[in-house]
């Protein structure tokens, strides 16, 4: 994946130590030497992936340095490359290739963030949290994101609209227990206890998707007579549907009725309205 630029709001961060950010190129430190960001926003690594890139880095060594910042008093902050750092711990190393940088704790934070976004193995909750961190600690906006981790609004989007799940629910996300398509399904309740109990039915009984969407249907009451798609022309509003779906990012709903019909499109607490305002604009 091509990385996008930071942007101007995170631009700005690095434009002020441009000229003396970078010591040099990659030298050699001990890994005893280089202690972790307590501030990563990743917080969980895959052991076996962990221990299959630790394999590489025994065949190979380190491809690409890590980056760190000196801590006063003595030794190195990892600012980027932790899964590497990790990875060569396992490995047996002692030392490691580093590149040197002189860093403020914001240009740290935009740099784990942004790193971690770009990666495809974080599970959606970290994804989401992510995009929720840089949104407000850079006061970005959700296409602003879009440009500067690479990835289309729709997915930011559909990613913090998570964030509005029941806490016990997100665990699961995270676990891997629930996936992705079946949180998003039920998004569709309103009730917390009710959201808790269909994704423990989910887990206990192994639902689809499809079946979790009828499920949620039957809680809320079923769709009204009025609003139920005519069968004439059902395959295209299906397809409509599901073409606004993913170029919104939300669900679309089409309506149909005698003469005519309505475009129903759901957003999610006043900021995402805004978006949605936007995206509708074009803007």
């Amino acid at each position: 994946m091509t990385k996008r630029g930071l942007g101007k709001g995170l631009d700005a961060l690095f434009a002020d130590n441009a000229a003396d950010t970078e010591t040099g190129g990659a030298v050699t430190l001990k890994i005893s030497e280089i202690e972790p960001n307590r501030g990563q926003p990743r917080k969980n690594f895959d052991e076996n992936s962990l221990a299959q890139l630790a394999d590489s880095i025994k065949q190979h060594g380190v491809l690409q340095p890590l980056v760190v910042r000196p801590i006063p008093g003595g030794g190195y902050q990892l600012v980027a490359g932790e899964r590497r750092w990790r990875a060569s711990r396992m490995a047996g190393l002692t030392e490691v290739p580093v590149i040197i940088k002189d860093l403020s704790d914001e240009q740290v934070m935009a740099i784990a963030l942004i790193e971690n976004l770009q990666r495809e193995d974080l599970n959606p909750i970290e994804e989401a949290n992510g995009y929720k961190q840089l949104m407000e600690t850079f006061n970005l906006t959700q296409d602003e994101v879009s440009q500067r981790v690479g990835k289309s609004r729709p997915v930011i989007a559909n990613a913090l609209r998570l964030l509005s799940l029941p806490d016990e629910v997100l665990k699961m996300v995270e676990d891997g227990r629930l996936s992705q398509g079946h949180a998003r399904t039920l998004l569709a309740l309103e009730n917390k206890a009710d959201i808790k109990k269909v994704a423990d039915e989910v887990i206990a009984k192994g639902l689809s998707v499809r079946e979790v969407e009828k499920l949620v249907k039957r809680l809320q009451g079923g769709v009204p007579p009025s609003r139920k798609p005519a069968a004439r022309g059902g395959v295209l509003e299906s397809e409509v549907e599901r073409c606004l779906t993913e170029r919104l990012g939300r669900k679309v709903s089409v309506v149909t009725g005698k003469n005519k019909g309505v475009i129903q499109i759901e957003f999610y607490g006043e900021e995402d309205l805004k978006e949605l305002s936007k995206t509708l604009a074009g803007e």
